[in-house]
This record gives structure tokens, sequence and C-alpha cells, in this order.
């Protein structure tokens, strides 16, 4: 189970980070605000899986 999660999560931080990258492109930001950008949203979405790791193991 842990593995099967563990792979999810890498495939959704990847896609969410080439979304990512997709919109600085697209929107012509500076580098140091796509650092920004890529650091708040990869902590957010780390947030979000692990709270939903949890969420599984309690509903188990």
């Amino acid at each position: 189970m842990v593995y099967v999660f563990i792979v999810f999560a890498l495939i959704v931080l990847f896609f969410i980070n080439s979304l990512t990258h997709s919109l600085c492109l697209k929107t012509s930001m500076s580098d140091e605000k796509q650092l920004k950008v890529f650091r708040t949203i990869n902590v957010l979405i780390t947030i979000l899986l692990i709270s939903s790791y949890v969420e599984i193991l309690i509903a188990m």
C-alpha cells in the first residue's frame, strides 16, 4: 500500500510541476518569482498528499 501511494504521489508531483512550468513560461515570470511559485506549490501539494495518506491510514 505504501509503495503504491508513493508512486501515485510522485506522478502527481511530476504533473503538477509540468503544469507549473507551463504556467511560468506562458506568463513570462522572472526566475526569482518562478522559484517562489515552484516552492509554494510543491510544499502545498506535499502537505495535501501527506494528509491524504494519513486519511487513508485512518480509514483502514
